[in-house]
């Protein structure tokens, strides 16, 4: 356990598609020495990296589940967590982010700020996550650090820093330029592993010269002491990195570093600046609410191993062993074989196995101190549950949980696969909140739903080769709805005799179209043609009749019903014999007023940067018919 919480680091690798993260996140491990082979993720030799262990993950070359692991560099231990890029895993970027301390956002030299690099941007403000940028493969054509670096001010609102320069680009691209200790680190070896420090080239004296100057006005904003020293020309290597870790820490400064994880190159400047300038568990602040009886009580959550318990459980699998909670300890200690009490269900559980994450490998370990980020067996909880020892009452706030925004019905090809189709979907609607499962309650299929294309895919591929579980796929039943036309009278008679008490109800009047609303029944009996205990039962048959249409079978709006004659017996007539009444007239008159089918309407909102609010206006004028999207300006 980690007592010296100064030296945790509690990181996430976040960006969009295809930017570098998992890349990134191997030679991390290489270089600390937590593995001793890099692995590329579409490599040649078939491996695939160490932070993919999942089999979709090395076929497809992408993150599907975020993974986590630690590692060691200068003395600091660092969790790290490895996010998916695309947009329909997103929960696993909100869930690693509420936990984590830091992050590093990853952007290409290339393509600069992307779609994703939006969403995840606008992630960490949500969770109040201090970041610092890395400009990866500047070793490609196209490459332009600086220009990423204002594209991090215009387009993410940042306040960004270059805190190096690329030594080369393109091809050409060697390493970096430290612009703190202005020197020139070259990566050599097969690996980068041999760090080069000299002086910086003759003909980019001048350019080094020049950032140095821009970053120290940027970054003195943040030191007091640090200006004076600009103003004495006294300037120290420490100034400047407290200054740094300041405005980072105020999430007022994004230090921007770059390099080429692909090609081994600006990696452990990267990691020494996650050592200098990212947050440790004490210099964030976690909220909480005390939970005393019904009130909620806000509090802050002291990073303090000796105080009593209190751990959040971000992340659930369901393993070999039982099922695998991903925990963050907050305050306290977490120990093996010692009991914890789930808030949300009141339930006491003692904690089994203890386990430290690497991927998918596991390392056995006791406790658990605050700061810490770890996992456990055998404990059946959901997503967003607090743990305490039972000595406080405190709940933790959970994450944003994203609606999702497509469906796809699924039918089992036989009896077997339904048995294994229910057991997958109960896995993965626990494991993964925004993965819904419904069944349509006017057509009966079985509808999932989920983030995007791609997530259901995953899934029903996943529900095939874990649990051999087939499934066809179909896009779900349009939502349709019947209504009438015109107006129609009826006048029917119940009659049925079948030996002892009978039944008899006559009912009388008419159905028309209703805009008003889905359905409308008037009563205009007078006289007591129809007795009044009976009129309640009428209605209940009219309305079992919308339910489903006799046109295409689906429900039927817009309709009003009106009674105004009717008859009953003395002996046979009931509740039962007036409700068969108001359907055999429904039966009777339904196909004479008309029926048609309504579509479905939408309303459809389109979001977009102010500057762009022009283009979209026209494309949807042109493509739309007027006023059926709205649009709602913002980034």
């Amino acid at each position: 356990m980690h007592t010296d919480l100064s030296t945790i680091r509690n990181i996430g690798i976040s960006a969009h598609i295809d930017s570098g993260k998992t890349t990134l996140t191997e030679r991390i491990l290489f270089y600390t020495n937590r593995i001793h082979a890099i692995h590329d993720v579409r490599g040649k030799d078939g491996v695939g990296a160490k932070m993919d262990s999942m089999e979709l993950e090395k076929e497809r070359g992408i993150t599907i589940a975020s993974a986590a692991t630690y590692c060691e560099w200068d003395n600091h231990h660092i969790n790290i967590i490895d996010t998916p890029g695309h947009v329909d895993f997103t929960i696993e970027v909100e869930r690693a982010l509420r936990v984590l301390d830091g992050a590093i956002l990853v952007l290409c030299s290339v393509a600069g700020v992307q779609s994703q690099s939006l969403t995840v941007d606008r992630q960490m403000r949500r969770y109040n996550v201090p970041r610092i940028a890395f400009v990866n493969k500047c070793d490609r054509t196209g490459a332009n650090p600086r220009r990423v670096s204002n594209q991090l001010r215009e387009q993410l609102g940042h306040n960004p820093v270059m805190m190096q320069l690329p030594l080369g680009l393109e091809n050409k691209h060697e390493g970096v330029i430290d612009l703190v200790t202005m020197k020139a680190i070259r990566f050599e070896g097969p690996n980068g592993q041999e760090i080069t420090i000299s002086d910086i080239p003759a003909d980019m004296a001048d350019e080094a010269e020049e950032a140095r100057e821009e970053m120290l006005d940027i970054v003195s904003m943040f030191s007091e002491e640090l200006m004076e020293a600009m103003l004495e020309e006294n300037v120290t290597e420490d100034l400047v990195h407290a200054a740094v870790r300041q405005g980072v820490l105020e999430r007022k400064l994004t230090p921007v570093f770059m390099g080429s994880a692909y090609k081994n190159k600006g990696v452990q400047p990267l990691m020494d600046a996650v050592v200098k300038y990212l947050p440790n568990p004490t210099d964030v602040v976690n909220e909480g609410v005390e939970l005393n009886g019904e009130d909620e009580t806000p509090i802050v959550i002291d990073s303090d191993v000796e105080k009593p318990t209190v751990a959040l459980a971000f992340k659930l699998e369901d393993g070999r062993y039982g099922q695998l909670t991903y925990l963050r300890v907050y305050q306290g200690v977490l120990r093996r074989d010692n009991f914890i009490y789930n808030m949300r269900t009141k339930r006491k559980h003692r904690v089994g196995r203890l386990v430290r994450m690497h991927s998918d490998d596991k390392e056995e370990i006791t406790e658990a101190g605050a700061g810490d980020i770890v996992a456990m067996f055998g404990i059946d909880c959901h997503t967003g549950d607090t743990f305490t020892d039972g000595d406080v009452q405190i709940a933790m706030s959970s994450m944003h949980v994203p609606d999702p925004v497509i469906s796809l019905s699924i039918t089992p090809v036989n009896k077997k696969a339904e048995v294994n189709v229910s057991k997958a979907i109960g896995r993965f609607t626990k494991e993964d909140p925004t993965f819904r499962v419904h069944v349509d309650k006017e057509t009966g299929d079985t509808v999932i739903s989920g983030m995007g294309e791609l997530h259901l895919d995953v899934y029903i591929e996943r529900m095939k080769r874990e649990y051999n579980a087939e499934v066809e796929v179909s896009p779900p039943r349009v939502a349709y709805r019947e209504t009438i036309s015109q107006r129609v009278e009826f006048n029917y008679l119940h009659k049925k005799q079948t030996g002892g008490s009978g039944q008899y109800g006559r009912v009388g009047g008419f159905i028309e179209p209703f805009e008003d609303g889905d359905f409308e029944f008037i009563d205009q009996i007078v006289g007591g043609a129809i007795p009044r205990q009976y009129i309640p039962a009428v209605e209940k048959g009219f309305k079992s009749m919308t339910e489903k249409g006799l046109l295409v079978g689906v429900p039927v709006v817009n309709v009003s019903i009106t009674i105004n004659d009717g008859a009953a017996h003395a002996v046979d007539s009931s509740e039962m014999a007036f409700q068969e009444a108001a359907r055999g007239a429904w039966r009777s008159v339904y196909q004479k007023a008309k029926p048609k089918i309504l579509e479905p309407v939408m309303r459809v909102t389109v979001e977009g940067p102010s500057e762009f609010s022009g283009a979209l206006l026209l494309r949807l004028h042109a493509s739309s018919p007027p006023a059926a999207a709205p649009l709602a300006g913002g980034s």
